[in-house]
């Protein structure tokens, strides 16, 4: 069965660029080996992740990102049967807080930052549509 998984995560500390190109390049490694594809975000210290791929392995991946410690406070936001990956090509893509990205960031944010905590499904959804077509991705 094909699943998509969307979670939450605050960073437990403050996370610089070198960071996150290790946090994406060793998602990339390990999805990709894995089957899983998905995308990344990453905004005001607040990790959003959507996970595509088998639901045996997705779940067990994200049980893996619950013992990192640069995780604290996860939520499941989102969890659904699919039927096709939207992130086909992507082992992993990185939505990143730009300028140029910030609008699309708000513009499903019910308060003035970005806080996919309070975002419900359906808003998620739409969310990762429409960054798909629209955000400056970096790899």
């Amino acid at each position: 069965m094909l699943i998509q998984l969307t979670y939450a995560s605050r960073a437990s500390s403050m996370l610089g660029p070198m960071d996150v190109k290790d946090i994406l390049r060793s998602s990339q490694r390990n999805n990709s080996a894995l089957g899983v594809t998905g995308a990344l975000c990453l905004s005001n210290g607040i990790f959003l992740q959507q996970l595509e791929g088998d639901r045996m392995v997705v779940n067990e991946l994200y049980h893996r990102i619950l013992q990192d410690p640069r995780h604290t406070d996860p939520a499941v936001l989102d969890f659904a049967e699919i039927t096709s990956r939207r992130f086909v090509s992507w082992s992993m893509g990185l939505i990143a807080a730009t300028e140029e990205n910030r609008n699309m960031f708000l513009k499903y944010s019910s308060r003035n930052s970005f806080d996919p905590y309070a975002m419900s499904p359906s808003t998620l959804r739409a969310f990762f549509a429409e960054v798909f077509d629209n955000v400056r991705w970096l790899s």
